[in-house]
Parts: structure tokens; C-alpha cells; sequence
């Protein structure tokens, strides 16, 4: 059985061209990863994450995230409405994302920016609804937030989707789970300082788990380069979805399990959280 990465920005700048955005997808393919989920981050890059999916027969998610959110319009909303129903009927489109709250970047806690970030991320999960489709979100320091407006919802009996990068607590984590969510872990796990967040990798259901690498970004702890070091010019680790496999095996480790009983757990999971995966895969 092969690999999933359920969150990979293959269209990030860090990757450079279309060329070695392919570059790396064929590396990642190489090493097992069968499949990348491609979230956008801004109207300007739909077509661009639409592409890549198309090309690599990977999937792709629409929507507006929260550090965009400052610069975005209501015309962006309305295009983003637009551009889900003329996608319906693509396999390819699996979940609206990258959508959610950001709290933990000051200038977004602004009062104003504070509330038009709850504005885009509702309309969004309203958008969701109407298109029938899951919701990938952006949880930094923003759970229970993120929370309210989901049991708000009209949708709130029958959300499906993932919390991305999630590093909360167990309870907000076990609320995520009853709505329907399962919840993203990557690169940060293999950190041994990362206590709570190996805990919750340890103890949380398996069935609620999938694993993504946010690449380029979230390197693994043998990727990472140290503040120290990066004062002396050595660049930042990037992120690769090659790196899933890896991170899995310490997954399995912190869980005492085999990695290919991993394996079939999380591509299981991955479908039910993105139902649409399941004909692609």
C-alpha cells in the first residue's frame, strides 16, 4: 500500500518552477507517496494548485487562508463560490481549504483583522455546505474558535474534513473528532522536546488520525536547522512530501505499532475525512 500526504503546498515559491515543483512530486512518488492533497491559500493560485492535481493525478483544495484573509475581498468570496460550483463535477476537487484562524500572528489579532477573519473563514464553511464538500483547516491557537463556528454551522451534523497541523489540546482534539474531523500530523512529532503533541500522536484513536507534511514548511527534526546555525547562512531544511514515510515510522514507533499497520490506518482515514479521495486512489 502506498502513501498519502494530505497536505503538501506544491505550489509554494520555496519549490521553484513548475520543473522542480515536478522534480519534487516525482521524488516524492519515487519514495511511496502515491497521492498529494494540494490546499490553495489565495484566489491567485486556484489554477495553479488545480493544475498540479491534474497533472500528477493528485487533488487539490479552494479556498482563502487566514494570513491571506488581510488582503482578501468580498469579490474573492464571491469567486471562490463561483469557481466550486463550475468545479462540481472534478474528481480532483476534494475539500474547500486552506481555511480556518490564525491567533498566533500578531498582526492578525487585530480587533479588525481578528473579526474579518472569522467573517471569510464562516462564509467559507458556508460555501463548504452549499458545495457538499469537506473542510481542511488552518488551526493556530484558534481551536475552540474554529470550534463554535463549526456546531454554529447548518452543516454541523454532517462536517467531514481535517484539522491541518493540528497541536491542541486532548480535549479540543476529542471535540474535532465528534464533528467528523480527523486530525493532521507531520514533521513536528519528531521532535522528542514536543511532548504534548507526541502524547496526543500516542494516545488519540487511530482512526482519527492522517498524516501530512505542510511542505515545504514544518520540517522533520532531521531537516531542521537551528537559528543559531541559520545566523551563520545555513538555509532552513525545506519540507518534501518524500518525508512522509519517515515521519510515519516514528509515528508507528510512538504508537508501538508496525508501520504498515500504520499504513493501511491512515490511507483508510484519509478517504473518510475526503471522501472524494477514494475514486482517485
Amino acid at each position: 500500500m502506498p502513501w498519502l500526504d494530505t497536505h503538501c503546498h506544491l505550489d509554494a515559491p520555496e519549490f521553484g518552477s513548475t520543473d522542480a515543483a515536478d522534480a519534487v512530486r516525482r521524488t516524492a512518488r519515487e519514495a511511496g507517496v502515491a497521492h498529494c492533497v494540494i490546499p490553495a491559500v489565495e484566489a491567485a493560485n486556484w489554477d495553479t494548485v488545480r493544475a498540479l492535481a491534474h497533472r500528477w493525478g493528485d487533488s487539490y483544495c479552494l479556498g482563502i487562508h487566514p494570513l491571506y484573509v488581510p488582503h482578501a475581498t468580498e469579490a474573492d468570496l464571491q469567486a471562490l463560490g463561483v469557481q466550486l460550483q463550475l468545479r462540481r463535477d472534478d474528481p480532483h476537487l476534494v475539500a474547500v481549504g486552506e481555511i480556518g484562524l490564525d491567533f498566533f500572528v500578531p498582526a492578525l489579532c487585530t480587533p479588525l483583522l481578528r473579526e474579518k477573519q472569522e467573517y471569510f473563514y464562516r462564509a467559507q464553511l458556508q460555501l463548504a455546505a452549499d458545495a457538499g464538500l469537506p473542510v481542511v483547516l488552518h488551526v493556530r491557537r484558534s481551536a475552540d474558535r474554529l470550534l463554535k463556528f463549526l456546531r454554529q454551522s447548518q452543516a454541523s451534523a454532517g462536517w467531514t474534513g481535517i484539522a491541518h497541523a493540528f497541536n491542541g489540546s486532548l480535549v479540543q482534539a476529542q471535540a474535532f473528532i465528534d464533528l467528523g474531523f480527523k486530525l493532521g500530523f507531520g514533521g513536528a512529532l519528531t521532535f522528542e522536546p514536543a511532548l504534548q503533541l507526541r502524547r496526543l500522536a500516542q494516545t488519540l484513536p487511530l482512526d482519527a488520525l492522517v498524516l501530512e507534511t505542510d511542505a515545504p514548511d514544518i520540517p522533520p527534526q532531521w531537516l531542521y536547522t537551528t537559528a543559531q546555525a541559520r545566523q551563520s547562512g545555513v538555509p532552513q531544511g525545506r519540507n518534501a512530501p518524500a518525508e512522509i514515510p519517515l515521519i510515519a515510522q516514528v509515528l508507528a514507533q510512538l504508537r508501538g505499532l508496525e508501520v504498515a499497520e500504520l499504513q493501511e490506518a491512515v490511507w483508510r482515514n484519509a478517504q473518510t475525512a475526503l471522501p472524494k479521495l477514494a475514486a482517485l486512489l
